[in-house]
């Protein structure tokens, strides 16, 4: 017997359109959902504060201008600890189940190996997730359940973009960790994912990482994030399809002990507004030409 779904009641994820598509940009936050099913959180051992330790909190709040500026926003409400959508369907690790897994499983992967398969063993600061082993029909609930229809759905906005654009571009937008200690020099406040030059043509990744650098943040590229299992599927700029991953520093918006905004999320939330707007005003022959980037004059 299956597992009724723990979104049966609720939308596991939705997809924010805006009125009228001005931009073969594509938003996507697979990281920042917040609803935990209470079935779930009987099944961790963890607080309801150390159980959110992985998300990507409120970063589909930083880019929420983007269906409003002319650019779909697609965004997880099942938290990352649940099930992460920026893996390969099936990394599942099997000391987590109950049943054996079988060859079809990729059980092996560097991801698993630091328990943050498919679903996740543990969290942030390697804490344990589970009192008890899962079922199989655990996983395939939330794999085939919420999973597959998530990625049906980038895939739909991606090929809508294609079609009426002639190009796509995904943004793939994530958080990260404060890299290093406080006051040591030179830490990444941004991270640059193209997977080494490989998923996005080179002109946007040069436009994005200078929005960021003149509003004086330090930007790194490929390390130590290059970009996960969507930056990597999707971007196929010889195919018209370019990826990016931004990660942003925890710090510069958010308490990351308490997960509470900070006085810095106005001032991040701006410059997100303005890289939007950036992004939504590409001269698009220029960027399939990989020549250079402009923006279009703003259409009355």
């Amino acid at each position: 017997m299956g597992v009724r779904s723990d979104y049966w009641d609720q939308p596991a994820f939705e997809t924010i359109r805006p009125r009228r598509v001005l931009s073969p940009v594509v938003f996507n936050s697979p990281h920042s959902g917040r609803v935990y099913p209470p079935r779930f959180l009987a099944m961790t051992r963890l607080d309801h504060l150390s159980i959110r330790q992985s998300e990507d909190a409120f970063v589909d709040d930083l880019f929420g201008r983007a269906p409003h500026l002319g650019a779909p926003l697609l965004r997880a409400h099942f938290p990352r600890a649940y099930l992460d959508v920026n893996r390969e369907p099936w990394e599942l690790d099997p000391t987590m189940f109950a049943e054996p897994l079988s060859d079809r499983f990729n059980t092996t992967s560097p991801r698993v190996a630091a328990g943050l398969g498919t679903l996740a063993r543990v969290v942030a600061e390697n804490k344990p997730i589970y009192r008890e082993r899962l079922t199989l029909d655990d996983a395939r609930m939330r794999i085939e359940g919420i999973y597959h229809p998530y990625h049906a759905a980038l895939q739909k906005l991606l090929g809508e973009a294609l079609a009426g654009f002639g190009l796509a571009v995904l943004i793939d937008c994530h958080s990260m960790p404060r890299i290093g200690r406080h006051g040591e020099r030179a830490t990444p406040d941004i991270v640059l994912g193209d997977r080494y030059g490989t998923t996005c043509a080179a002109p946007l990744v040069d436009l994005v990482e200078t929005i960021f650098t003149s509003a004086g943040l330090r930007v790194a590229r490929n390390r130590p994030y290059a970009g996960g299992f969507c930056t990597r599927t999707y971007g196929r700029p010889q195919h018209g399809v370019h990826a990016l991953q931004i990660e942003i520093s925890r710090h510069l918006y958010m308490n990351e002990a308490t997960l509470e905004k900070n006085a810095g999320f106005d001032s991040i939330k701006a410059l997100l507004d303005r890289l939007v707007q950036t992004l939504i005003g590409i001269d698009l022959v220029a960027l399939a030409g990989h020549g250079a980037i402009v923006e279009r004059e703003a259409a009355e």
